[in-house]
């Protein structure tokens, strides 16, 4: 075996789990992951439309009591499982007490991420040992597309949990059968309890093509693992639909009425929208910095360093990757929130050969991410002191598409002071020192979770502002009949959600109930939409919007007298 020599002779000083410090070194690492799994969890409002979403139907949960048939603003909701919203719904049982409900939910998504992240730890140290298993968790939170995706609640976090733990068990199913088989039907169950069939799907076809494909897979050991895996997943994937079966057949067949081939195969799809380029123009910045570490992986292992292709880990964590990347394009509606679940195994496959990338090529990535984030965090800091000095120039508020200048930040203690520590901490981190592979990938995660940072402190009142339903739920809520329902058109499922929770306020939509007599109708227009007056028989007594948003308009009209 041809083995390719570290190209540092300091790896051994940057996060080595033996090295100088250890226990230090391990210590920070931890903060680091916590703090930035907790970033975004604290002091806002839920923001559509995935979190204002699951937020609205964990609500539900919590009113009615029932976290088995998940119900958005009165109506059944049949598009996902339950089980991301019933664990927000128990977050925010157990912690609303001493915190604001929408905080106490959101706690589910931290714990999640905490949870994915012990995951890919667990599964570096199984296929690649103990000194690579940073690794893999700093390119995972370093990746650009997790920015904001990952802090929100959405069915796509428990679809990710579920292929980190499906993936923790194959790794495990050539040496502990058993306990792997068992974690992969937990993965399996997870995945489908979370986001539906996709995740089944991902991890079906990769247990097939794993043994197809490559002879170290055709062992007693994996068809054991197998066994193990259907003897947990069925049981635990079929009891939501079966009690559904029992409790509400008709949102069963709703559910399943919306299953189709065609979301999964755009060829199959009459009319599909999606685009096979998708995954093409997405994946490079979505994966950064992973990818590139990738790309870097299999070029060394196809020359045959370092064990080559022919290793369990690469072989896995290569045809999970593939096979989400094939789903993807084959999609016919794909988003790009889907695209979380693929970035486990591309930050385990990426951390494979960090040791062994050119020095020249770490280094560019290195000064890359210091620039980028020290300039970047420089520019933010700059924005926030002349906004809170003067408010918010005309010029900036065009660059973040607000249509209101003059915003002035208020002044937090607790955010400033978090704030400017984590800077001054990461001045000190990315100091002149010792260089490595390994110190490139952490500056690097380092530098996301400080800008993730600023804008989650010193800037979430004003991103608060510009996505926050509240100020519009009460100002309708003042205008509304003192009798009779309300009607709505053209209105989303986050805002159906936070009208509810912030006025309490349950439309009968026209969407599905057009004949009604209902006094008053509330209207959501978007920027595009062409002015057609108002309504006959109506009369418009309210309107409002989000702060600097012209992207929507709501009205509200009530009959008038005959």
């Amino acid at each position: 075996m041809q083995v390719l020599a570290e190209t540092d002779s300091d790896q051994g000083f940057a996060l080595s789990p033996s090295g100088p410090y250890r226990a230090l070194k391990q210590l920070g690492l931890v903060v680091l992951c916590v703090t930035w799994a907790l970033l975004g969890t604290f002091g806002h409002d839920p923001w559509k439309t995935e979190d204002a979403t699951a937020f609205g139907i964990a609500y539900e949960m919590m009113q009615r009591g029932d976290v088995l048939v998940p119900q958005l603003a009165g109506e059944a909701f049949v598009e996902r499982p339950p089980l991301v919203y019933a664990a927000a719904a128990a977050a925010a049982t157990a912690f609303s007490p001493i915190l604001p409900m929408p905080d106490a939910a959101r706690l589910a998504a931290a714990v999640v991420l905490v949870l994915t992240m012990l995951l890919v730890a667990a599964t570096a140290a199984e296929l690649c040992g103990r000194d690579f298993q940073w690794m893999a968790v700093l390119l995972f939170i370093g990746s650009v597309g997790l920015w904001d995706r990952a802090h929100q609640l959405s069915p796509e976090q428990g679809l990710m949990l579920g292929v980190a733990t499906a993936l923790y068990g194959f790794a495990l199913a050539l040496r502990r059968p058993v306990a792997g088989g068992a974690i992969l039907g937990l993965g399996i169950a997870i995945s489908f309890l979370s986001r539906g069939l996709l995740g089944p799907l991902w991890i079906g076809v990769t247990a097939l093509a794993l043994p197809a494909a490559f002879r170290t897979w055709r062992t007693a050991r994996y068809g054991l693992a197998i066994a193990v895996a259907l003897a947990i997943a069925v049981p635990a994937g079929a009891g939501w639909p079966l009690t559904l079966a029992y409790r509400a057949p008709d949102h069963l067949q709703a559910w399943w009425a919306m299953q189709s081939l065609s979301d999964y195969f755009s060829p199959l799809a009459i009319s599909a929208s999606g685009d096979p380029t998708y995954l093409l123009k997405n994946l490079p910045w979505f994966a950064w910095p992973a990818l590139p570490l990738v790309l870097w992986t299999l070029w060394t292992r196809g020359r045959g360093f370092n064990g080559g292709l022919a290793t369990p880990g690469v072989q896995l964590l290569g045809m999970l990757s593939l096979v989400i990347a094939i789903s993807m394009l084959a999609k016919t509606e794909p988003r790009a929130i889907e695209l979380m679940p693929m970035l486990v195994p591309l930050s385990l496959l990426g951390a494979l050969e960090v040791d062994t990338l050119k020095r020249g090529f770490s280094g560019a990535l290195d000064w890359f991410g210091i620039l980028t984030f020290g300039l970047l965090s420089a520019l933010v800091w700059w924005l926030w002191f002349d906004a809170y000095a003067f408010g918010m120039s005309p010029a900036v508020a065009k660059l973040f598409r607000d249509t209101e200048a003059g915003y002035r930040p208020p002044f937090g203690w607790t955010a400033l002071v978090v704030s400017a520590l984590l800077t001054v901490l990461w001045l000190l981190l990315v100091r002149p020192a010792r260089r490595s592979n390994r110190r490139a990938v952490l500056n690097w995660a380092a530098g996301m979770t400080l800008l993730w940072a600023l804008f989650t402190t010193i800037w979430l009142p004003y991103l608060d502002s510009r996505r926050s339903y509240r100020t519009v739920a009460e100002s309708v809520r003042s205008a509304l009949p003192r009798e009779g329902c309300v009607a709505s058109r053209n209105l989303g499922e986050a805002q159906r959600a936070l009208f509810n929770y912030f006025a309490n306020l349950v439309t009968v939509r026209e969407e599905k109930q057009p004949i009604n007599r209902c006094p008053a109708l509330l209207v959501q227009y978007g920027r595009h939409d062409a002015d057609t007056g108002t309504p006959a028989g109506w009369e418009a007594v309210w309107d409002g919007h989000r702060r600097g948003d012209d992207t929507e308009r709501y009205v509200l009209y009530v009959r008038k007298a005959p």
